[in-house]
């Protein structure tokens, strides 16, 4: 069964970040360019928060919300939440699930390694789903309920 690490690995994407005193109006800017949905906020070299599409939309209805003077800093989800490189996807999904998270970073060896979204997740547990079904499927076949049938009426 695949971990964390496994699932960050198929995905080949580092981590992106910005820093902590940039704008809302940037961030979006660099989120929209690399086509990502979530970018974590970085300090003194330092992961300290992160900042999603949904912070937008939460915040932007709000009066006082310019994204082109709002620092990043004052909006981002913090603290942020880790899960270890070896954990497995039905942990990880039992993490996205419990937590209410959309995006959680993988630690390995006390350094971030990636950061995987609950549909990064998803699917690699669908995935790994599907390749045991098929396996199933060519394991059982017909061919096997027939024998076993006739198995059972020729003993009695």
């Amino acid at each position: 069964m695949k971990t964390a690490e496994d699932i960050v690995n198929d995905k080949q994407r580092d981590i992106v970040s910005i820093s902590w005193d940039q704008t809302v109006h940037q961030t979006c800017r660099k989120m929209s360019a690399t086509r990502i949905g979530a970018i974590v906020i970085e300090k003194d070299d330092e992961y300290v928060g992160i900042w999603s599409e949904r912070d937008l939309l939460r915040n932007i209805c709000n009066e006082e919300f310019d994204p082109k003077t709002a620092k990043i800093f004052d909006y981002m989800s913090a603290p942020l939440q880790s899960a270890p490189h070896g954990t497995r996807i039905y942990k990880l999904e039992e993490m996205f699930l419990g937590l209410f998270l959309r995006h959680l970073l993988i630690e390995k060896d006390g350094e971030y390694i990636g950061m995987l979204s609950i549909g990064d997740v998803l699917r690699a547990s669908l995935l790994a789903k599907a390749r045991q079904f098929q396996e199933l499927n060519e394991f059982v076949s017909w061919d096997y309920y027939e024998n076993w049938q006739l198995g059972r009426s020729k003993k009695r």
